[in-house]
């Protein structure tokens, strides 16, 4: 896959998950940045049998990054839910708001690769490099 296509990449770290994930917009590094947990979460097919509406407010772009990527795990952890897919994702960027449609299937119906235990601010950043933005994110596992 070519660079300028690339949604997302880990990184070495010692004890946890790194990524840094891509877009072109602000919405697409927050869905990518997304997708790269539910990678590290699991490896295979989701199905698309069950649906979420998830809600959330950040003070900051890394304070609605985390808070974003932390309402997955909150859906993994309390409704046995794995993501396949985020639909609808609306960024009020003024507003800092990020609302959402979250498609995937029950957790039971799967094996977790890894289970992540939080997100974390460490070495997290959003920033656009040239044309293009770029989120880096440090998972607790």
């Amino acid at each position: 896959m070519n660079i300028k296509n690339r949604k997302f990449k880990f990184l070495p770290h010692t004890a946890d998950r790194k990524f840094q994930a891509f877009g072109k917009t602000l919405e697409k590094v927050f869905e990518n940045s997304a997708l790269a947990l539910f990678n590290i979460i699991y490896d295979e097919k989701i199905s698309e049998n069950k649906k979420f509406k998830i809600s959330v407010k950040g003070k900051d772009l890394e304070n609605l990054m985390y808070n974003f990527l932390e309402e997955f795990l909150v859906l993994i952890d309390s409704k046995n839910f794995l993501p396949s897919k985020i639909t609808n994702l609306k960024f009020d960027q003024k507003n800092l708001k990020i609302k959402a449609e979250v498609i995937g299937d029950d957790a039971e119906n799967y094996n977790i690769s890894e289970h992540v235990k939080a997100v974390t601010y460490n070495e997290m950043f959003i920033k656009k490099i040239k044309n293009n933005w770029t989120s880096q994110v440090v998972l607790d596992v």
